[in-house]
């Protein structure tokens, strides 16, 4: 079923990938956005401040899309922390102008949300039925965000996911390890905070399948295993063949930052698991693909790449 969908946050990196495999799918997609767009995407989009009620009003109004995905979002985790104001302005008050016009216009919203919601006290994946309590700033305005989703959009997913890298954007942690390596020869990377690597192709494709279930509700979707920011500082590096820079394992009580951050934040697909619905790949996996068209666009390929089957 073809239908019309609304994305929020469509040129970050997340939405750049999201986008095209929406259309591929036989979606009519519009993209919306604050700021220019990336020189490299010059598809047809438009302004939408989600913080303005007015501005969300008449976007969805005008367009009548079937399913609106709110990628958009503050996702500096330490400017949350320095700017709170700012963090709960966007990811709090702008999914409230959003699902509360949804709601009230019968859309679909599919909210994407964080592993930050949750503490990281414990040592076993956090599920779909675990209690959030975030430490944080940016995990507080999130939670508030699916908040609102939850309390005045009936036909709604909400969507955690984690430490997502893409190709597009160079702000991803693996494109940072890369980016560091042409310049040092060794680097400090936090090795007890753990969590779940998140391709953004994967996600996208798994949004898509998301998009067709009659079930709402809340959804964690991450790639395959766990493992600590050093261990995938490593794999990035062994798997791009960087031999010229050594990662050295540091704990997150040396590392500075304003933020506090959860020690374990690993998700497991619990929903999709008891729906049979569960086929990310491994995160490795994931990351050597990254690795391929990474270095395919640095050579003048494309940045399209063939989507995962098992995503």
């Amino acid at each position: 079923m073809k239908l019309r969908i609304l994305v929020t946050g469509a040129n970050g990196m997340l939405g750049q990938d999201l986008c095209p495999i929406l259309e591929e799918a036989g979606h009519e997609v519009i993209r919306t956005d604050t700021g220019a767009p990336p020189a490299h995407n010059r598809a047809l989009w438009e302004l939408l401040d989600v913080t303005d009620v007015q501005n969300v009003r008449h976007t969805l109004l005008r367009h009548q899309p079937d399913v609106v995905i709110h990628a958009a979002a503050y996702t500096d985790v330490d400017g949350c922390e320095r700017n709170p104001d700012h963090a709960f302005r966007v990811n709090a008050l702008g999914t409230w102008n959003v699902a509360a016009l949804c709601g009230a216009h019968h859309m679909t919203l599919c909210y994407l949300s964080t592993d930050f919601v949750f503490d990281g006290a414990r040592s076993t994946p956090y599920t779909e039925f675990d209690p959030p309590n975030p430490i944080n700033r940016y995990g507080a305005s999130k939670l508030a965000g699916e908040r609102f989703v939850a309390q005045l959009c009936r036909q709604h997913f909400i969507v955690r996911t984690a430490w997502l890298f893409g190709v597009h954007g160079g702000k991803s942690f693996p494109d940072r390890m890369l980016q560091l390596a042409r310049t040092h020869r060794e680097r400090f990377v936090v090795a007890d905070q753990f969590g779940s690597p998140t391709y953004t192709r994967d996600l996208s494709h798994a949004l898509v399948e998301l998009l067709t279930s009659p079930l709402y509700g809340t959804y964690h979707i991450v790639n395959a295993g766990q493992c600590s920011w050093f261990e995938l500082a490593r794999k990035t590096l062994e798997l791009a063949g960087v031999t010229t820079m050594e990662v050295k394992p540091i704990p997150a009580s040396e590392y500075p930052g304003p933020t506090r951050r959860p020690a374990y934040s690993v998700l497991r697909r619990y929903a999709l698991e008891l729906q049979g619905r569960d086929f990310l790949r491994p995160w490795q996996q994931a990351l050597a693909e990254f690795i391929r068209q990474r270095q395919s666009i640095e050579t003048g390929g494309s940045a399209s790449g063939a989507g995962s089957e098992n995503a």
